[in-house]
Order: C-alpha cells, then sequence, then structure tokens
C-alpha cells in the first residue's frame, strides 16, 4: 500500500495543501508549530478514521471554518484507490472509498494499516492500564476484523451492565436476573477478546526482543505480559463458564462500586527488562528504544497477518535518537520493506544528511 497524494482542506492549521510522495521516504521539515505532526495525523486519519493525539473530530476544522477534508490516492497492487474523509460542522464524519460510503467506521479499519511512533508512546509506560488496552486494541483490530467486531460488542454490553447496576444503586433496589441477562454475551465475546490478545502478545514478544537488540544494542531480556483475570482459567475446559462464574463472585463488589469490577476490559500489559518493571528500571535510553522496538514488532506483526506493509509515521524521531540510532532505524526499516515512511523534523539539513544516504527516492517538504 502506497500513498501517492494527501490533499488537505481546513484540516488543524493547513487551509489547503496537498502533496506527491515518494513511495519509499518522506519528511516534513520546518520549526515548531507549523503543523508538520497535522500532516502525519492527517495520514493517521487515512488510516483508522481518527485522530492520534486523541482530539475530538470537530477541533480538527480549521478555526472559522464548517468542514474538514482529507483526499488521498493509494496504491492498492494494480489499482488506484481514493479515500476521502469529510467532517462537517453540523452533521458526522463521512468516510469514502472511490466515492463509496463506508456504512461503519470499523469496515475500513485495516484497509490501509498504519504504525506511530511519537514522543506520547512514552504514556504507554507511565499511563494507566487503560491507554496499554487501547494501544493492543488498536493493533490487533487492523489485522481482524471479527475482533473489532467482539471488542465493540463487549464494551457496549459492559456499558448496558454498567448503567444498570448504577440505576439500582439510584433507585436502591436490586435484581440479580436482570443483571444476569448480560452474562452470557460478555462471558461469550469477553473469551474470544482473550483468546486473541494472548496469542498476539505471545508473538510478539520475541520480535520485539530481536527489535531492542538491534537498537539498542543491548543484551537486557525485555518482556510483554499480559495480565487479565481469565487467565486464573486458563485451563478450565469451559472459558465461557469460568467468566460468568467471575462475574458470578464480584457481584457484591460490583454493586458496591456500580461498575463491572472485573472483565477483559480490565486487562493490562505489563512491561519487562530482566523480569523487573521497565518503568522502574529502565533507564530513558532503554525506555525509548523497548518502545521502538515494541512498535516495530507491531508492524511486523500486521504485515505477517494481512500481507500488507503498514505506512510508518515517526512524529520527531531525533527527539528520541541521536542522529546514529535514527539513521540506523531507518537503514532498519528500508531493509526489513516495512513500507513506506513519512518522518517530522525541525532541521531539515539533519534529516537530509540522513534520507539521502538511505534512499535516493526520498523526498523532503519544507513546512
Amino acid at each position: 500500500m502506497i500513498i501517492n497524494k494527501l490533499s488537505l482542506i481546513n484540516f488543524k492549521n493547513h487551509s489547503g495543501k496537498t502533496f506527491e510522495f515518494s513511495p519509499q521516504i518522506n519528511c516534513f521539515v520546518g520549526n515548531n508549530g507549523v503543523g508538520k505532526t497535522n500532516v502525519l495525523d492527517a495520514l493517521h486519519y487515512l488510516s483508522v478514521g481518527k485522530s492520534f493525539l486523541g482530539n475530538s473530530d470537530l477541533n480538527n476544522i480549521r478555526s472559522d471554518e464548517d468542514f474538514f477534508a482529507i483526499e488521498a490516492e493509494i496504491q492498492n497492487d494494480e489499482k488506484e484507490d481514493i479515500i476521502k474523509i469529510l467532517q462537517p460542522k453540523e452533521s458526522k464524519k463521512v468516510i469514502k472509498k472511490n466515492d463509496k460510503s463506508y456504512d461503519r467506521l470499523a469496515d475500513h479499519i485495516g484497509y490501509l494499516p498504519s504504525v506511530m511512533i511519537s514522543p506520547y508512546d512514552s504514556n504507554l509506560i507511565s499511563d494507566s492500564g487503560e491507554s496499554r488496552r487501547k494501544f493492543l486494541d488498536a493493533m490487533i483490530s487492523q489485522t481482524d476484523s471479527s475482533y473489532l467486531f467482539d471488542l465493540i460488542q463487549y464494551q457496549k454490553t459492559i456499558q448496558q451492565r454498567n448503567a444498570l447496576l448504577k440505576h439500582f444503586a439510584k433507585n436502591r433496589m436490586f435484581d440479580k436476573d436482570s443483571l444476569e441477562i448480560y452474562d452470557d454475551p460478555i462471558s461469550r465475546f469477553g473469551t474470544r477478546i482473550f483468546d486473541k490478545r494472548k496469542d498476539f502478545v505471545e508473538k510478539l514478544n520475541p520480535i520485539s526482543q530481536h527489535f531492542y537488540e538491534i537498537i539498542s544494542g543491548g543484551k537486557e531480556i525485555v518482556n510483554v505480559i499480559y495480565e487479565s483475570h481469565l487467565l486464573d482459567g486458563l485451563d478450565s475446559a469451559q472459558p465461557d463458564r469460568f467468566f460468568k462464574e467471575l462475574l458470578a463472585s464480584s457481584i457484591d463488589k460490583d454493586r458496591a462500586l456500580t461498575y463491572t469490577s472485573k472483565g477483559t476490559h480490565k486487562d493490562d500489559l505489563l512491561f519487562e527488562m530482566n523480569g523487573n518493571s521497565i518503568k522502574k528500571i529502565g533507564s530513558q535510553g532503554q525506555q525509548k528504544s523497548f518502545l521502538i522496538a515494541l512498535k516495530l514488532a507491531q508492524i511486523n506483526r500486521i504485515k505477517e497477518l494481512t500481507g500488507k506493509s503498514p505506512i510508518l509515521l515517526l512524529d520527531d524521531i531525533f527527539d528520541k535518537l541521536d542522529d546514529t540510532r535514527v539513521s540506523q532505524l531507518i537503514e532498519l526499516v528500508n531493509k526489513e520493506s516495512f513500507g513506506q515512511i513519512f518522518i517530522t523534523d525541525t532541521h531539515k539539513e539533519r534529516t537530509e544528511n540522513v534520507v539521502r544516504r538511505i534512499s535516493e527516492e526520498s523526498k523532503i517538504f519544507e513546512i
């Protein structure tokens, strides 16, 4: 998958901009605040239909304008597809492929897989489990549409169960039978989510270790450990039944808390180095190297599972690594044939020195 051309209208600070890209390496250079990261965010929109910064769609409309539009020409094997994203102020977002609107955003996920490496990745180590679950879900969803369906259904059912628990508390009542209606769909969807998360993380680990050694030159053993309430029932002949028992055992606690306290919505990832938390013992450089290795492993798994080379978005990568390591990283990605690369940087000469040595096909855009 190659993005040949990108056009932006009223997207963030860009009133109108068009780029024609190299199939290999593309760099956006300029001072801070000129909108380099915004271009990467537009590319992220093409992939998953939303901002990687977590902004609401309406907040991405340029000030005093009524809409934003993103359009791209994408080489898909022998044919070219046109992807359009339109967000008016007064109505819902529309995503089209070759002028045909998707009924659901979920139908578009996986068409153009992407991986973002940005300064915000450090949040995966420092933040709560929610950010790591989102990261894991985003990885798997780009490779498996049935996983995304199960995840959406599971989250809806948990929300309904939580709403009922709050209703009981507000009205000082309780009806166990009404609550148990949700046990079957929660356990059915949740068990499938658990199985796929567990399998994905297990296969991600050796690849992460491989890339960590290349990037850092270190001999540390790094691990991603999957944590879930369902691991306790791993040997159960009926995992669905174990999940239902889990819900039943926490019913008094759920009544007090007014939300569902156990299930796959509470899963987490632990990042370890030599058997200890990387947050506690890893230096800043080791943490950066680990996160980049994790993202490269993600690219590898997506490519392996889908046959597609994800686009790689490197935001402010020189802030993470010195020039030599950046050069090694880009050469590595190029050698592995990971796909099209997009980079932002504040120093044009520095960027040129690195990418021109690797690819004559590279393009540099001054923003």
